[in-house]
């Protein structure tokens, strides 16, 4: 039988505060998610003037970055690079820079989707919150 990694909740709380740091350290208003590998949502967080949209947002690129075992970003790159049929992808509704995944051991253990401000910016506190885990 084989093993690998997962989150726990001492992990997610972790990433959640070095992410929520790094937006307020920059005065970012966002919305925090993080999700486990098979993108279910663990911790979903608004930080004061984030725009209403980004809570929906940010957990579609986590859910994206999770189930892809790659950033959201790719997929953003892949649709810009003119294969629009992309879009068509089944379950991956967050195809914007912002969703990074936890890797552990070569494993995605989960990912991290960030949404209010740029998408670098985005991916930015995302990376962020993950650093905490090192």
């Amino acid at each position: 039988m084989k093993q690998k990694p997962f989150i726990g909740l001492e992990e997610v709380k972790r990433i959640a505060a070095a992410a929520e740091a790094e937006a307020l350290a920059n005065q970012w208003a966002v919305s925090i998610a993080i999700v486990d590998d098979g993108g279910h949502l663990l911790w979903l967080q608004r930080l004061d003037g984030a725009a209403a949209i980004s809570a929906q947002i940010a957990p579609a690129k986590a859910n994206t970055a999770a189930l892809g075992r790659r950033e959201s970003k790719v997929y953003e790159d892949i649709i810009n690079q003119g294969r629009v049929s992309f879009l068509s992808a089944p379950g991956l509704s967050g195809l914007l820079e912002g969703g990074v995944p936890i890797m552990v051991d070569g494993f995605c253990v989960g990912a991290v989707g960030v949404s209010g401000v740029k998408s670098s910016e985005d991916a930015q506190i995302a990376r962020a919150g993950i650093a905490a885990l090192a």
